[in-house]
């Protein structure tokens, strides 16, 4: 298809994308947007720099391959490179999803699917403010390299988010409920849930109260054990953290005990949702890498250059966020796995602890800060009273050790609004979950 230098190594990437974007603000049309473009990513690397061009005209790719050819400076050994010969030559199409091409469902059943659940957010008398979003992306990508990979592959994504405002005098309390999914029939006959999750945050509203602060046994939901895991631990495994870093590199040596026993994290581009990446922007084939197994760190995210440098395998995690940016290390689908005990089991044994329900917003590195949203008392065993956290903090190594109850099933949870951010790129479409996690210690404010 394109004529490639013998002497340096190249790839190409194209996106053809579809998406769509609307919002309505308190019933009213904010923002409507459908868009399709198609557009590619080119780079050149020569043994001692990468080259880069993005163009959004197709024809003009030969033209971008050249002209990065004349900057870079041919090396007839380029084959030979640790970082080339890392790089997978996969070759064939991988749709998972033309079944359900999200571009096919007709503009009327997207707004409709906003629409018939306005009713339920409209009645409660507490919500002051309120908006519904529908988005939904699909990507067919191909990928060629001069090392013959040659493939076709699709990801794709749709849901709607509701978020809302609640007050009631001084009191006030905002959050929302968010579906997303792969196929845009599994986003249907959601009003009911939507509305036990207002009625439910309308009791918290009414009767939460401040928590008494202080060290607590915290359960953590799917959710926020999958926030957890994501921003506390799945940055610390982007490997390019660690190069050129020898403190960070021994902190994080393989084979070092960091948890609990029954503590294991994984991150697997296989699994659907909105972390699907069957192959990264690489070529690599997904992987799934285990990061900690039973408390041990046996693995950390790669991209090619990682992966040479120190001398380990491929895992799939060269991401960009599109046919802009280059492919830095990213996470796909990080989750902590499933343990023995049923949920009730793992309340039961707490006798004065914190469930959170939901998050606002979560981040850390070697420090962790998690700020609920829905929370609860647990007393003897049994979710109580609704209580007002500013944040849940520690340390991550210690937090990690401190666990010391994980659920037997495991939730994926796919988010369609927001994504994950590193360096310039944001957002990025990433899943994240787990099963329910017990933790000892949390200090809660």
């Amino acid at each position: 298809m394109f004529k490639f230098h013998g002497d340096l190594y190249t790839d190409v990437r194209i996106e053809d994308v579809f998406e769509t974007n609307i919002t309505f603000t308190l019933g009213k049309i904010s923002e409507y947007k459908i868009r399709n473009y198609r557009a590619a990513f080119v780079r050149v690397f020569d043994g001692k720099r990468w080259f880069y061009s993005s163009t959004s005209q197709i024809e003009q790719i030969q033209d971008e391959i050249d002209k990065l050819n004349k900057m870079a400076e041919p090396n007839p050994g380029i084959n030979e490179d640790a970082i080339i010969k890392k790089l997978e030559v996969n070759k064939g199409e991988f749709f998972s999803s033309n079944d359900k091409d999200i571009s096919k469902v007709p503009e009327e059943d997207k707004l409709n699917l906003l629409k018939d659940m306005f009713p339920v957010i409209t009645e409660n008398a507490y919500i002051k403010s309120w908006t519904a979003r529908y988005i939904d992306c699909r990507k067919v990508k191909e990928f060629y390299s001069s090392k013959g990979a040659d493939i076709k592959y699709d990801t794709q994504r749709c849901g709607f988010s509701i978020s809302f405002a609640m007050s009631e005098g001084e009191k006030k309390f905002q959050d929302s409920y968010q579906k997303g999914s792969d196929n845009f029939q599994a986003l249907l006959n959601q009003k009911e849930i939507l509305q036990k999750h207002i009625s439910e945050s309308e009791y918290f509203l009414l009767n939460s109260k401040p928590v008494e602060k202080g060290l607590y046994t915290v359960v953590l939901s799917p959710l926020a054990a999958g926030v957890f895991a994501h921003e506390s631990f799945g940055h610390k495994s982007e490997s390019d953290f660690m190069v050129g870093d020898e403190t960070m590199k021994k902190e994080w040596s393989l084979g070092k005990k960091v948890g609990a026993d029954i503590l294991t994290i994984v991150d697997d581009g296989n699994e659907p949702g909105s972390g699907f990446v069957p192959f990264d922007d690489e070529g690599t084939s997904a992987k799934k890498a285990y990061l900690i197994k039973n408390g041990v760190l046996t693995g950390r995210l790669h991209s090619s250059s990682t992966a040479a440098i120190l001398e380990e395998e491929l895992t799939g995690n060269a991401r960009a966020m599109n046919f802009e940016y280059e492919p830095i290390v990213r996470m796909t689908t990080t989750y902590i796995g499933s343990g023995s005990e049923t949920k009730e089991e793992l309340f039961g044994k707490v006798n004065n602890g914190i469930y959170i329900y939901t998050i606002k917003h979560g981040s850390g590195m070697s420090t962790f800060t998690i700020a609920p949203s829905l929370a609860y008392m647990i007393r003897d065993g049994k979710i109580a009273e609704p209580v007002n956290i500013s944040v849940i903090t520690g340390n991550v190594f210690k937090t990690l050790t401190d666990i010391d109850g994980v659920s037997n099933e495991v939730e994926l949870l796919s988010f369609v609004t927001g994504g994950c951010g590193k360096m310039e790129q944001y957002p990025l479409p990433v899943g994240f979950g787990g099963p329910y996690v017990r933790v000892n210690n949390i200090n809660v404010q």
